[in-house]
Formats: C-alpha cells, structure tokens, sequence
C-alpha cells in the first residue's frame, strides 16, 4: 500500500484516558468502513482503525494514552503536524448478505471499526440488522457513547446494547452490566444461528469472544475479528 503524508487538524478527549485524533484526508486515500491503517510518528509506527466513515472528510483514529513513547510523542503533536499514514489494511467490513444480521461485540477502544461501520451503515441507509454489544468497565470508560446512542435513535436497523463491568460503582447505569456472553446475546438476538459475528478488543476480550463463539456453533466462515495490541 501507498504511505500517505498528512496533518493533524484536531483532536478532543472521547472518554476517561482516551482521545480521538483527526488528520486531513490525502487525495486517493479510499478505503472500507471497518478497515485500519498504519501511523508513522518521529520513527514509530502504530497500527490503528480507522474509526471515521468513507464518506467523511478527515480521517479519525481514537486510542487509550498509555504510557508508551509512540502515545507519548502523539500526545505533543501541535495542529498541523506532519505525518505519515500507510493502508488501508484489514478486511473487517460488513458483509454483502443483508437477510442476516450482523452481531457487533466490542470491547472498550475495540469500538472504533464499529463506529466507522455504524456511521457508514446509517450513511448509506444500508438495510442490514446490526447488533452493537460494547462492553466497559464504566461508562465514562467508553468512547464513543453517547454518539452510538444517538444512530441507534437515527437508524431503525441499528441496535445498540452497552454494558459495563463494575456496575456497583454507577448507580445511574440503567442499561446491562457484566461481560458480553451468551445469556447477554439471547436477550437481544432472537436466533444465534443467523448473524455473521464481528469482534474487537485487547487479546484476552477477543479471546473470551472466540471461544463463546465456538460454543454458540458459529461457522468460521461467520466470524470476523481484529485484536487489539499495545492499544
């Protein structure tokens, strides 16, 4: 693939340790919702989904600021920065066959090819029914929040079931608590047999999610994934 040079325009904070960063778009740069791409910063490269959608004009990448030097430098970056981008990789977009749905299960920044495919999705009125399962530790843990709720709202195709972790510690959460799991899917879905899955999220989620998918009978051929390292 091409590398790409392009700029910093903005970026904002989209949850507790976590921010979004928008680059100007490079002429030719076409890619799928759910696709990544590769970052290259003072040296560094780091691989991340691209969580705009195909028909916005910037790009938009989000991740968790660890304490690595690649965050670190990313963190100093001034408006207007240069730098260089690489892609786009990866084949996790939405599949062609709208009669099955799609069941989406992310976890934490794991939702950002999801957002991009949400955003897409409700863009281009696809007729396709998608189920967002999004796992936290707590609400103010997840990116992208209250945006999802407001497609759900847009999209009568789109569904989406949030849930947190430590529960006890959020009296105000009224919406689902615990991990993404079986019992959590047969509340929403009606047949698990029918979806095509999708999942997304650090090594030991993605895992998790893989074997209950194995579990559930799911054929290879309807799973999608992409982990999550050194996020």
């Amino acid at each position: 693939m091409p590398r790409h040079e392009s700029r910093l325009t903005r970026s904002e904070t989209v949850a507790e340790d976590t921010q979004a960063f928008y680059l100007s778009r490079p002429r030719g740069f076409d890619y799928r919702s759910g696709q990544s791409m590769l970052v290259a910063l003072d040296g560094a490269t780091h691989v991340f989904s691209i969580a705009s959608a195909p028909h916005e004009p910037e790009l938009m990448f989000a991740t968790r600021m660890r304490r690595t030097e690649f965050k670190r430098a990313l963190g100093r970056m001034a408006i207007g920065a240069r730098l260089r981008i690489d892609g786009p990789h990866g084949l996790l977009e939405l599949h062609d066959d709208a009669r099955r749905p799609a069941v989406f299960l992310a976890g934490g920044i794991g939702i950002t090819p999801f957002l991009s495919m949400a955003r897409h999705a409700a863009h281009e009125r696809l007729p396709h029914l998608i189920y967002l399962f999004y796992s936290n530790r707590r609400p103010q843990d997840a990116p992208f929040l209250d945006e999802l709720a407001s497609l759900e709202r847009a999209n009568p195709g789109f569904r989406l079931v949030p849930t947190v972790t430590q529960a006890e510690a959020e009296q105000n959460w009224r919406g689902e608590t615990g991990p993404i799991g079986r019992n959590l899917l047969e509340r929403h879905v009606a047949d698990l047999t029918s979806p095509v899955y999708y999942y997304a999220g650090p090594p030991g989620m993605a895992a998790a999610m893989q074997s209950m998918l194995a579990a559930l009978g799911a054929r290879e051929d309807d799973i999608r994934s992409e982990e999550f390292y050194g996020y």
